[in-house]
């Protein structure tokens, strides 16, 4: 009976917060990043399908979505200015929403079966939002570079108490 109370307050009673902060960053990095170099691969055949916003034409739009799919998974999954760097694909998310949703006049949006494209760029909005709430944690270049900053204006860590 003790083994099973071991076994539970180990299961239940420790967080490994930071762990799993890590485990989202890499693997929202490297899912938005398969997109980004699998648009980059099939870049001509993607030019003639991607919609043209901020009054771009399509290959330009094309380039910036490749450009913040990749460049700015590469510094989510380092934890590398983290929470500036999810506002760019967070917000290409909801473009991607909208085009989405938009393109989908002829069905009903209560419609949406859950294999539909539709659910994917919500996926994402989901994971960028609870990234930029929480932070990066402390498996993260941020955190060092905060410990880096406190301790050469020789103050306490205890301002990071929060990480």
């Amino acid at each position: 009976m003790n083994l099973l109370k071991k076994i539970y307050i180990k299961t239940t009673g420790y967080s490994y917060t930071n762990m799993g902060r890590l485990f989202l960053r890499l693997f929202v990095g490297i899912m938005m990043m398969q997109f980004g170099l699998r648009q980059w691969i099939y870049f001509d055949d993607g030019v003639t399908h991607f919609p043209h916003f901020l009054f771009l034409d399509s290959a330009y739009s094309l380039g910036l979505m490749i450009f913040i799919e990749i460049f700015c998974s590469l510094f989510i999954m380092a934890g590398f200015l983290t929470r500036l760097m999810t506002l760019p694909p967070f917000l290409s998310m909801c473009v991607a929403e909208y085009y989405i949703l938009h393109d989908l006049v002829t069905q009903e949006i209560y419609m949406l079966n859950w294999w539909q494209i539709g659910y994917l760029p919500i996926m994402f909005l989901g994971i960028y939002f609870f990234i930029m709430l929480v932070g990066p944690g402390k498996i993260s270049v941020d955190y060092f570079l905060s410990l880096h900053f406190i301790h050469s204006n020789n103050s306490s860590e205890s301002e990071l108490e929060e990480v």
